[in-house]
């Protein structure tokens, strides 16, 4: 029976659904993964201002979205904020929405991280030589600081697509929403098609996450360690 039941993936047009789904998913984490990295840039060069209301502002925001999960963020937007102030927004675009402030808040952290790391000689040398803090940026800390950053960032945006498995919970069909639709549909006839829909799922995951992980762990080795 195990052997068989693998042709529920093929019935009807159960694999163009669980593909569409999966660009559902792609579409979420690649939107919001973009947004991550270009806000994230910018927050993370904020996060280092000396400022103590700047610094104090940007503690609260990055712990705020660690503290609170994100399952609850998504929850809070979707089921709190756009229903209270009768706001249409469907559950694709607070996913959107959740998963950029989530990446903004750790991607400013990777930068934070990345440009505090850097000798301060490198800055001092670069107040010699009479540039002013822009420039000091632009062309001493953010070139020496990529490298340190991209392995990061790389590592986030993974996993920004595993967690995106988290919005079927506010009703956004997609990839693991599907599965779960197509094993309740034919649990009946193939008692075993959740092994074979959900480990396809996992395999899509796979494929997509993997290489993404090995990359990270490269230029991590080859620029850091």
């Amino acid at each position: 029976m195990l052997n068989m039941d693998y042709k529920v993936l093929f019935q009807g047009n159960n694999l163009e659904r669980i593909l569409q789904g999966l660009l559902i998913t792609a579409r979420i984490a690649l939107i919001s993964v973009l947004i991550a990295l270009i806000f994230g840039v910018i927050f993370g060069v904020i996060m280092t201002s000396k400022n103590k209301v700047i610094k104090a502002i940007c503690r609260f925001y990055l712990e705020a979205i660690r503290i609170i999960p994100i399952l609850v963020w998504l929850f809070i937007l979707y089921f709190g904020v756009a229903k209270t102030f009768n706001l249409n927004l469907d559950g694709e675009i607070v996913s959107i929405i959740v998963f950029s402030f989530w990446g903004i808040a750790e991607m400013g952290d990777i930068v934070r991280g990345a440009i505090t790391s850097i000798p301060k000689h490198q800055e001092e040398a670069g107040i010699a030589l009479g540039l002013d803090n822009v420039k000091i940026f632009i062309y001493v800390l953010i070139p020496q600081a990529i490298k340190r950053i991209i392995p990061g960032a790389i590592n986030l945006a993974t996993r920004m697509i595993k967690t995106t498995s988290l919005v079927v919970l506010i009703g956004v069909v997609e990839v693991v929403k599907v599965g779960q639709q197509i094993v309740e549909t034919s649990i009946l006839k193939a008692p075993t098609a959740s092994f074979w829909v959900y480990g396809f799922i996992f395999f899509l995951y796979f494929i997509i996450c993997y290489p993404l992980s090995k990359l990270s762990k490269v230029l991590e080795n080859k620029w850091i360690g």
